[in-house]
């Protein structure tokens, strides 16, 4: 059976209520009256396309449930959505390719709005091989769900616990952002995986990088390596793709993960 769509005041209201704004909170930021806002939301009021456009702003709605509010008020979608193959985000997937390449020999991946692989460079290669199992790397792959999977990454990361739960809490925020139904199941999965408890977890001592990040820390032929991230989007995307990639970069958090990192790099090619 197919699901009524829901009407455009209910969906404002969520996404305010998501944001944690009051009606007053809102209509101040939007520079209009309570009354009127009211009225949207109870339904005695229809947003002209430019109101829709302009709450969502005020609210940071993703590009993709503002195409949602349109439609629900009656209007066509403004925002498209094309593949990075596209001749027309052809500039896009140069500059993406540029930064990953750039970042060598240290590893850095991109990724969508539901952390799937979309592209890497070549220092990521060394870190997924002799995952345990294979169907992790086999088509889509959900970066996440390689790394706290019992038969992925998880094995190997050292301080799996202040991982596990830096991850978890990381994608919780997604979840209260976005909403996203997709992402709440990703949650759930990834919360079910076993926890490590026969393991001496390696707690990231304050004084080591100051309490300003946890860094990942993995056990490798070479020697342990320990890793911190940053992440990189596009400031002014008026495409969905665009608004929902990510790039993770990877930097070495001691001199030792450095040098490993640059003697894989040698060896690549030699």
């Amino acid at each position: 059976m197919t699901q009524a769509p829901r009407p455009i005041g209910e969906m404002l209201r969520d996404w305010r209520q998501r944001r944690r704004f009051s009606q007053m909170d809102l209509a101040l930021e939007a520079e209009i009256s309570t009354r009127h806002l009211s009225f949207l939301e109870t339904g005695r009021s229809q947003p002209s396309r430019d109101m829709v456009l302009h709450l969502a702003e005020m609210l940071e709605v993703p590009l993709r449930d503002r195409n949602g509010l349109l439609i629900a008020a009656g209007y066509a979608p403004v925002f498209g959505e094309r593949g990075l193959d596209d001749p027309d985000l052809a500039a896009a997937r140069r500059a993406i390719d540029t930064v990953l390449t750039a970042h060598d020999p240290f590893p850095a991946l991109a990724v969508d709005r539901h952390w799937t692989l979309v592209a890497a460079n070549a220092a990521l290669a060394p870190l997924m091989a002799g995952v345990e199992e294979a169907s992790l790397l086999a088509g889509a792959v959900n970066v996440l769900r390689l790394s706290l999977h019992p038969g992925g990454l998880a094995p190997r990361i050292l301080n799996l616990p202040e991982w596990r739960a830096h991850i978890l809490a990381r994608l919780r925020r997604q979840i209260d952002v976005s909403g996203d139904g997709v992402l709440k199941d990703l949650m759930e999965e990834l919360a079910a995986y076993p926890a490590p408890k026969d393991r001496v977890s390696q707690v990231v001592r304050e004084e080591e990088h100051g309490g300003v990040f946890v860094p990942i820390r993995m056990a490798s032929p070479l020697g342990d390596l320990a890793m911190f991230s940053t992440t990189t989007v596009f400031g002014t995307p008026v495409d969905i793709t665009l608004s929902e990639l990510a790039i993770e970069a990877f930097f070495p958090a001691d001199a030792q993960t450095g040098q490993i990192f640059r003697d894989l790099a040698a060896a690549r090619t030699a």
